[in-house]
């Protein structure tokens, strides 16, 4: 017990401490999610809008895939990626395995998939109640599709909060294609892996209460986005 009370106070000690080696992980995380859900979110917003307007011949069969990839495992994608970025890949010219780049290139793939399949839901549902609306004004296929992204864009933080989860809290893929090396590519979620492995659970314990706070952070802002939404001055 007083193991567990002594690792928690250590933890403390250094976010009120603000230690450098927390802060650096903390950043980078960060970065390569918040990077990679960017991304996610200008491919997966108007991909989903898009499923929600268009149809065409196997368009159920596209949204079956597309629901398909949001339980796409992490390693999988982790191990594919490494595959075409690895000196024998048709990637691997670019140098890219081993880096913040390669991390983000592995949580877009896991995060787009979601962020689409949750933005094609909403959309599907203002499409149901505008679509008299925008026929009747002849609105273009870019147009129908803008006006369900902005007047959906409350769900659309739903989803974004959803794929920064994801990211965020992601290790397998993370661990295989950035390797967890110090000063380059140690995340959160790979720097608490290998801490506990050592029994520095003091710092162990610190990022992951970072984690925490960045996981609820996000959802206060997201709540208070979307309260703000409602009483009209968003």
């Amino acid at each position: 017990m007083n193991d567990i009370v002594e690792g928690l106070a250590a933890a403390f000690w250094l976010i009120v401490t603000a230690d450098a080696e927390l802060i650096e992980i903390s950043l980078r995380s960060l970065q390569v999610t918040l990077t990679a859900l960017l991304i996610a979110g200008l491919i997966g917003f108007p991909l989903g809008a898009w499923l929600a307007v268009q149809r065409f011949r196997y368009r159920r069969a596209t949204i079956a895939v597309l629901n398909a990839l949001m339980g796409l495992p992490p390693v999988v994608v982790g191990l594919i990626v490494y595959i075409l970025l690895s000196r024998s890949g048709p990637f691997g010219v670019f140098g890219l395995l081993f880096t913040p780049t390669a991390m983000i290139i592995a949580q877009v793939i896991i995060i787009t998939p979601l962020v689409a399949s949750i933005t094609h839901q909403a959309m599907r549902e203002l499409w149901a109640e505008y679509h008299d609306l925008l026929i009747s004004l002849h609105a273009t296929k870019w147009q129908r599709i803008w006006t369900l992204i902005w007047d959906g864009r409350r769900a659309l933080l739903t989803a974004a909060l959803a794929g920064f989860g994801r990211g965020i809290g992601e290790v397998g893929a993370i661990m295989i294609v950035g390797g967890n090396i110090d000063n380059a590519t140690r995340v959160l979620t790979t720097a608490i892996a290998l801490e506990t492995g050592r029994g520095d659970f003091a710092l162990a314990l610190g990022l992951g209460f970072v984690l925490i706070a960045l996981a609820i952070g996000v959802s206060v802002v997201t709540h208070w986005l979307g309260r703000t939404e409602r009483e009209g001055r968003w």
